[in-house]
């Protein structure tokens, strides 16, 4: 269920069904030219939204912004700074404890490394604060990385490529905009830059020409077996 859609009343009553929330992360980020900013909100919203339909888990609104550091200077990316995510991630955490709720999932659209690092930090704060919750912070790359491997054709694949442009071409196929040329950034190993775009120009980390809304849906009904066999780990977690 749909945390925002429900009533106080019906929120107290499916605490008897389940303990379980899930809370979809992205960001608003450039994803190409033929991509929405929102892709990765989108993708894990529906995810989520997908798994808790088939587990009874109750879905949080999604939380819109994140880390965003190498695309930070593409026109329309916002990024908020770590302690600011994790502060989120915390304080909403706490609150759901709050409301009785006892495995909290954080499942990140976004994949960035210091993004998704903020994340698992908050996590960790929350075993240590909470005496009775159960934690999971993860990005979808990660979740899903098994199931659509044999899927998607493109090596390396990773941002508004193959696999993001047949998700939204399955989930919202209006909002995709043609397609972008094949990319893939060259940052320096090891080695910060000031002007970020300069080495990753397209904003593209993979070929989204190759996509397609079939692949989209398989890649999406993986992902979503993946996170319903997370929610039922996490439920039965004992340490």
């Amino acid at each position: 269920m749909l945390l925002e859609a429900m009533t106080m009343t019906e929120f107290q009553e499916n605490l008897e069904r389940s303990r379980t929330v899930v809370v979809p992360v992205g960001s608003v980020e450039e994803h190409g030219v033929h991509l929405p900013l929102g892709t990765d909100t989108i993708h894990a919203f529906e995810v989520c939204r997908a798994a808790a339909e088939r587990t009874g888990a109750v879905v949080a609104p999604p939380i819109y912004y994140g880390i965003c550091r190498s695309t930070s200077q593409h026109p329309g990316t916002l990024s908020i700074s770590g302690d600011t995510l994790r502060a989120l991630i915390r304080d909403i955490g706490l609150s759901l404890y709050q409301q009785g709720l006892r495995n909290l999932i954080f499942l990140s659209g976004h994949a960035g490394g210091t993004h998704t690092a903020a994340l698992v930090e908050a996590g960790e704060q929350l075993l240590e604060r909470l005496p009775e919750v159960q934690v999971a912070a993860l990005n979808i790359l990660d979740l899903g990385a098994r199931g659509w491997e044999p899927l998607i054709e493109t090596k390396g694949d990773s941002h508004a490529g193959e696999l993001e442009t047949s998700v939204i071409m399955a989930l919202r196929p209006s909002w995709v905009k043609g397609t972008s040329p094949e990319e893939y950034p060259h940052f320096p190993k090891a080695i910060l830059v000031r002007n970020k775009r300069s080495f990753w120009p397209g904003g593209v980390w993979g070929d989204p020409g190759k996509a397609s809304p079939e692949k989209g849906a398989a890649c999406l009904e993986a992902v979503t077996a993946a996170l319903v066999d997370l929610i039922y780990r996490l439920e039965a977690w004992k340490e």
